[in-house]
């Protein structure tokens, strides 16, 4: 069957297509580069840093952050969220995003976490370890010289969809927590609706329910928002990477809440995030601004 009579599963997309616009490598030919140079970029980071401290958030084996301090004590925390389709990728492969942060005056704790394979294909833990873990970090912000006032999540790809469920997180219901727990949030190239996910190539390996779908969907909590948020795409990320960012913006906008959206022209799913290492990268100018560290 060609593509023309191929019945539609999504809006206009045959199911073809609806599997190439949520799998990067469809629209990233450079992926291996860019993975690769992360991982040199990270390992000159951490020459420069040096290990961070690794600190539990839970009694699991997955359970745990790489914390980065800056100098001070009641400094801005930022909270990230890495990427990885859910299913790959580890908190010291991002260290590269650490030093930005640093040397701006921030501590930066890179989350680790359970992948989809461990979880039987639930993403359910995921979301809960996430959040405990910002929770674990926002009860536990003075021991670690950050200011319980100055939190901020960042993620990227999944983890921003993970960070999409943070931000819309009940706090003072879950957790006991204020609901202003979080300042404010940066969510680039993320999944904001899991139904068109759910019906993509990844529910090969992502168990989906109506519960997850539903529980698991930023989009459909806006309710629960309370900060600032600021949500990034590439203009050469897949077509549905694009539309969930600016739908999600746009839902933001009409609920009344602080939205930014910012549109990078020329970067795709990968090239996006290497901006956030940089005071003069698109991302990482608007991080620092967010937290309140702008260089000018």
């Amino acid at each position: 069957m060609d593509a023309a009579s191929a019945p539609l599963v999504w809006r206009n997309y045959h199911q073809a297509a609806l599997d190439a616009a949520y799998d990067q490598a469809q629209y990233a030919p450079n992926q291996a580069d860019t993975k690769a140079r992360r991982m040199v970029m990270s390992g000159i980071a951490l020459e420069r840093l040096g290990a961070p401290d690794v600190i539990p958030y839970g009694a699991g084996a997955n359970e745990r952050f790489d914390l980065y301090r800056a100098s001070g004590r009641d400094r801005p925390l930022v909270v990230y969220v890495h990427g990885g389709a859910w299913r790959n990728g580890a908190a010291r492969d991002f260290a590269f995003l650490a030093e930005l942060f640093v040397d701006s005056g921030a501590h930066f704790a890179a989350l680790d976490f359970d992948q989809i394979d461990d979880c039987a294909g639930d993403l359910l833990p995921m979301a809960d370890q996430v959040r405990r873990g910002v929770a674990h970090l926002a009860a536990h912000a003075a021991l670690y010289g950050a200011d319980p006032a100055r939190i901020h999540v960042i993620g990227h790809s999944s983890g921003a969809h993970l960070a999409g469920c943070v931000v819309t997180t009940d706090w003072a219901g879950a957790f006991g927590l204020s609901p202003h727990l979080l300042r404010g949030g940066l969510l680039c190239s993320g999944m904001y609706d899991l139904e068109p996910v759910r019906l993509s190539a990844r529910s090969r390996y992502v168990a989906f329910t109506d519960e997850i779908e539903e529980r698991l969907s930023p989009m459909r909590h806006i309710a629960q928002v309370r900060c600032p948020l600021i949500l990034a795409h590439g203009t050469l990320e897949t077509p549905e990477f694009q539309r969930q960012t600016r739908d999600f913006a746009a839902a933001l906008e009409a609920a009344k809440k602080p939205v930014e959206l910012i549109v990078a022209t020329g970067f795709n799913h990968f090239e996006i995030l290497e901006t956030l290492a940089s005071p003069y990268g698109l991302l990482g100018r608007a991080a620092l601004k967010m937290i309140g560290l702008s260089r000018g």
